[in-house]
């Protein structure tokens, strides 16, 4: 298993990890708007066509 150090450093590591990837992106967020736009279609699209081939794997199995 772990020592208590190493938890402990996993833990402070993913709490600053997190905490500089929220900054960065609220400093990006104008950047994300403008030249991301319409990406959440794409997104949906592909969501959509997972479930899609889901479905059809379980009515046809």
């Amino acid at each position: 298993m772990f020592t208590n150090g190493q938890l402990i450093f996993g833990i402070l590591f993913a709490i600053a990890f997190a905490i500089i990837i929220f900054m960065a992106y609220r400093k990006d967020l104008k950047l994300h708007r403008k030249y991301y736009k319409g990406s959440v279609w794409v997104l949906i699209a592909f969501i959509a066509f997972l479930v899609m081939i889901a479905t059809i794997k379980y009515i046809f199995v």
